[in-house]
């Protein structure tokens, strides 16, 4: 069986390639790549195959031709850096990679900055849902972008969630003769065409002030709709049950009644690679978790209705938080029992023992063990000249998980 050779391109072709990948191409019996890839070598004299489709069938259709055929697979630059040299040397044996500069190795180059302390992601073939809490905070940001999320698009993103403090260098055709990097500010930025192949490098502008939030975000800061006592998980109850639910940065939440999306906002800004999903029935407590999320930059997903409407829609949480069920507390739970993942806990705020007994019983049922913390909190109040404490109403904070990982998760 012979190795494959995976080989990292640029956009400067054959110019860009040592003399021994050169040697390989040559040898190759078959030569496997994008279109732009193989335009590259026209008197190629062995066999070509455009990637097209899925990578499991090409996978599989490699090899078989390792048997006896020499194989070469040309990718766009460092083939182990988002390409599909990760991905073949996983699923194929015998793999050797040969990598080339990548695009984001020459797009700082190209404006003369190091990278090592850069947040580099790609939307390439990616949504875009999710990606201002990723970056929120990062002084130096390299994004590779696609035909959607182009870097207009993606300007106009970052200024919807209040990016002001950035600018952009949008660096195209790397490494070829139409090769070019331009400085944009963000409002120019959204209304201009590039070519398809480029890199966005964000940069913080100096002195910039930035909103800076930490974990248990002020009551006050959030809109809210207000009664005698706004209807919002206070501070002191919000952090604690973000304890509990023992979040991770890829995990994926759910947030069911979310509210003014207190829990959710900082669920994400703990959980800045996963993804957070609330609902909630009542239509201007739902205006206002939008008007929070982009106060916040979380890019949260936000559905009208009452659960478990949409639940089947979602992926499976790590930590699914209830702050209201509205009425349906037992067919809520049950799917949150079946859908949630490994290690994974439910946390429950009650207001009355009524719902902490239906809760417990509930739990119990489904096999789940629970810990319940009654939580009574008085702030400070100024009255004239002197001070008193006012106590807010006890919450019950039930916390679940699954009996047979008791030891593990308590």
């Amino acid at each position: 069986m012979k190795d494959i050779q995976i080989i990292g391109i640029g956009d400067d072709g054959i110019a860009g390639l040592f003399p021994a990948q050169r040697n390989l191409i040559e040898q190759a019996d078959l030569l496997v790549g994008g279109e732009r890839h193989l335009d590259f070598f026209p008197d190629h004299a062995g066999e070509k195959w455009v990637i097209k489709g899925s990578l499991t069938e090409l996978t599989e259709r490699l090899k078989a031709e390792q048997e006896g055929r020499n194989v070469v697979v040309l990718a766009s630059g460092d083939p182990m850096f988002y390409g599909i040299g990760a991905y073949l040397a996983k699923k194929v044996e015998g793999v050797q990679i040969h990598p080339h500069l990548s695009s984001i190795q020459l797009a700082f180059a190209k404006i003369g900055l190091g990278w090592q302390d850069a947040y580099i992601t790609s939307l390439h073939g990616k949504s875009i849902k999710g990606f201002a809490q990723k970056i929120d905070g990062h002084g130096k940001i390299a994004i590779l972008t696609d035909e959607k999320n182009t870097p207009g698009s993606i300007a106009r993103y970052l200024l919807e969630y209040g990016f002001h403090e950035y600018y952009a260098y949008v660096a195209e055709n790397l490494g070829s003769a139409e090769e070019t990097c331009e400085r944009f500010e963000l409002d120019e930025l959204r209304d201009t065409m590039f070519s398809p192949l480029n890199v966005v490098i964000l940069l913080k502008k100096q002195g910039a002030l930035t909103p800076q939030w930490s974990l248990g975000i002020e009551d006050e800061e959030f809109s809210q709709r207000k009664p005698d006592k706004g209807l919002i998980t206070k501070r002191e109850v919000r952090v604690l049950s973000l304890a509990e639910l023992k979040l991770q940065p890829t995990s994926t939440v759910w947030d069911i009644g979310t509210c003014t999306a207190s829990v959710a906002i900082e669920a994400a800004k703990v959980a800045r690679e996963g993804q957070v999903y609330g609902i909630e029935k009542n239509e201007p407590d739902l205006q206002n978790a939008l008007e929070n999320a982009r106060k916040f930059r979380t890019d949260l997903n936000l559905y009208h209705g009452k659960a478990p409407e949409f639940l089947d829609t979602w992926p499976d949480p790590d930590a699914v938080f209830i702050g209201g069920s509205g009425g349906e507390m037992g067919e809520v739970l049950r799917i949150c029992a079946e859908r949630l993942r490994p290690n994974g806990r439910v946390v429950l705020n009650a207001a009355t023992i009524e719902t902490l007994y239906e809760a417990t019983t509930t739990f119990a049922t489904l096999g789940f063990a629970t810990r319940v913390t009654l939580l009574q909190i008085s702030r400070s109040k100024p009255v004239l000249h002197l001070t008193r404490f006012e106590g807010l109403n006890p919450i019950y904070i039930i916390t679940a998980w699954k009996a047979e990982r008791e030891e593990e998760q308590a």
